[in-house]
């Protein structure tokens, strides 16, 4: 499939530094929300707004986290887009990491009379805007995207990264991998929720990873 000419390389993390956001991140407790953040873009490609949005029961279904989540809240994709389309799903890492948030929240099943778990019961924001008391869960504030684009740049400086990226980046590596992982350009389109080709065409070019790996042993 051939690039178009005005089609640029997406900015994507390398594996090193991926391992160092995620690792300096999940080191303390104070910081596990924001790595949970961290790892939905990640391991779903999702956008700032869209992790905004989620409420704990987008991931929650009362018993345990979902394995693929549908969005409420998505960037929309043209006229005739389908909302089903706008599921994700759910690595295995990140699944294990949003298992123990949630965990963590004290979110716990509310049971309706005849024992089974209430389905219409909410919960409020999956991420608040301040880390709450874990006994007042509801109505907290939703932490905002621009708050979640200012955490991605102070964890960065944290994990002493050599250039400082935007969120959207994140999203951009996520996509980057599945094709560098797959080979297939229609499995990157599914994961990143195109309803165009042409729109993730740009995604075969080569990664910051794979230009990382083809010059470090250059003779100089």
């Amino acid at each position: 499939m051939s690039f178009a000419a005005n089609t640029r390389p997406p900015r994507t993390l390398t594996d090193a530094e991926v391992k160092q956001l995620l690792k300096v991140s999940g080191e303390h407790k104070a910081g596990f929300r924001d790595h949970v953040i961290f790892s939905l873009a990640l391991g779903c490609a999702l956008r700032e707004s869209e992790i905004a949005a989620l409420d704990v029961e987008d991931v929650f279904d009362g018993l345990k986290v979902r394995r693929i989540i549908q969005l409420r809240v998505y960037k929309r994709a043209g006229a005739g887009a389908d909302p089903t389309d706008q599921c994700v799903h759910v690595s295995d890492a990140t699944w294990y990491k949003l298992s123990k948030y949630v965990k963590d929240l004290q979110v716990k099943p509310k049971l309706t009379p005849a024992g089974h778990p209430d389905k219409i019961v909410t919960w409020g924001p999956l991420f608040p805007a301040k880390r709450r008391n874990q006994n007042s869960h509801a109505g907290a504030g939703r932490i905002s995207t621009r708050r979640i684009r200012e955490l991605f740049v102070e964890w960065q400086r944290r994990a002493a990264f050599d250039q400082i990226y935007n969120f959207h980046s994140l999203r951009h590596t996520a996509i980057t991998n599945v094709r560098r992982a797959t080979g297939d350009i229609r499995i990157a389109q599914r994961v990143a929720r195109h309803q165009n080709i042409g729109t993730t065409v740009r995604y075969e070019h080569a990664s910051d990873q794979e230009l990382a790996d083809a010059v470090k042993k250059l003779p100089a």
